[in-house]
């Protein structure tokens, strides 16, 4: 009897495991090993629980479930609700099959429990295997309106599975509401289950457009970088071709003794756009390309810019989070300086000793909401970079600090180098 209990034990760990292990690339585990073993034991909790179609204790099992999940894991809000809803659907529904149905023939066997326990596994581990080569490597971050879209769609099972709940409380009461509710159950309970399923790999499709739509930006941002690049080169051909030419009016000027207009014929030479070229922030070639492109967004509205950027050419750290980082950061601090009489953004960057430090700073005249969210009436398009800077923080096992202080708003990024990179 002690080696069934052991049994038993292993069984439900067993189906925790898998189901940890699905859901940990969906949400981000708070760093603490306590917090890991908790969203563990109440995945193993859960996936143990013996549920029957009409049993009400589905709808008790939801708040613990949503309230341990929800604590045990950190980041976007909305998308950790819509991850709870879319897992507690799948595990009560293969608890409900599982007991409901497919163990039900043992119903009045010593091994019910055990068939019950067995089928789980095997449902599980089929659903792992079907889903472990499109498992994203790293925790999913999306837009928050992508993951309203997402706790939208995980109101379906959820719902389904409460409407079998309630319409079959009472299914022992009358032989009819007995059979109408098993014939509901074996209809519906399939359904959720393959729906959960399927907006797992929605989520992960929706991860990869949305990380090809970053790495396009990125692509047609070197573009442009190398473009600069090439025009530099060949201007300063022209320059040294045209030389000679410039020295020979400049010294003609000189041995007039006009002053004025040798000094006039060299700022011009000096102020000629296309003898500027490609600034060169510092030795990585990424942050190179998008402070490129962001700093001539700033100039072309005439503010100004501090910057001192120490990195080395390779980071420890996905081209995607850095390009996201700076991006937002500098959209934010354009959008900031508006309105201000002096407007200038300071940006220092480096990385020393195993951790990556960016700070972003701008003189603001307009309120700052507290939560940092956006101040325009528009909010469903505005407002997602200090949300998504936060969640790349977090991912990255480093924090994010933004406030407002003396009329200057600050934007502190630390990100530490992971071991083993």
């Amino acid at each position: 009897m002690i080696l069934y209990y052991i049994l038993g034990l292993f069984m439900i760990f067993t189906s925790g495991f898998m189901i940890f292990k699905l859901c940990t690339p969906f949400v981000i585990v708070k760093k603490s090993f306590i917090w890991k073993c908790i969203l563990f034991l109440l995945l193993s909790g859960t996936t143990g629980m013996v549920i029957w179609v009409g049993d009400l204790n589905l709808l008790y099992t939801l708040p613990i479930f949503l309230l341990g999940f929800l604590i045990s894991t950190t980041g976007n809000f909305i998308g950790r609700l819509s991850v709870a809803l879319i897992f507690f659907s799948m595990i009560m529904s293969i608890c409900a099959l599982s007991d409901t149905y497919i163990a039900a023939i043992f119903r009045d066997l010593f091994i019910y429990d055990f068939v019950a326990k067995l089928s789980r596994i095997l449902i599980i581990f089929i659903i792992y295997m079907l889903m472990c080569k499109i498992l994203p490597k790293q925790t999913v971050t999306l837009s928050d309106r992508l993951w309203k879209l997402i706790l939208g769609l995980s109101a379906m099972p959820i719902c389904s599975l409460t409407a079998i709940v309630l319409l079959t409380y009472n299914k022992y009461d009358l032989q009819e509401v007995y059979s109408l509710s098993m014939n509901l159950g074996l209809a519906v309970l399939p359904v959720v289950l393959i729906t959960c399923v399927v907006l797992l790999v929605s989520i992960t499709v929706l991860v990869r457009h949305q990380e090809l739509e970053t790495s396009s930006r990125l692509a047609s941002l070197r573009e442009t970088y190398y473009k600069g690049l090439q025009n530099q080169e060949q201007n300063i051909r022209q320059l040294r071709h045209d030389l000679r030419n410039h020295l020979t009016v400049l010294s003609g000027l000189l041995g007039k003794e006009d002053i004025k207009s040798a000094n006039n014929y060299i700022n011009k030479l000096y102020n000629i756009k296309s003898l500027k070229g490609v600034k060169n922030f510092c030795d990585n070639e990424l942050i190179n390309v998008v402070m490129c492109a962001k700093i001539g967004e700033l100039e072309n509205q005439n503010i100004k810019t501090d910057i001192s950027i120490n990195v080395p050419k390779k980071l420890p750290f996905s081209d995607i989070d850095i390009c996201a980082l700076f991006g937002n950061a500098l959209d934010n601090a354009k959008e900031g300086v508006r309105g201000c009489e002096n407007p200038i953004v300071l940006v220092r960057c480096r990385f020393d000793k195993g951790l990556f430090m960016l700070k972003v700073e701008n003189p603001v005249i307009k309120k700052v909401n507290d939560d940092l969210s956006t101040t325009k009436q528009d909010k469903s398009k505005h407002g997602f970079g200090i949300i998504g800077m936060k969640d790349i923080a977090i991912r990255n096992g480093g924090t994010l600090e933004a406030g407002v202080k003396n009329g200057k708003f600050s934007l502190i990024v630390c990100l530490p180098e992971k071991i083993g990179d």
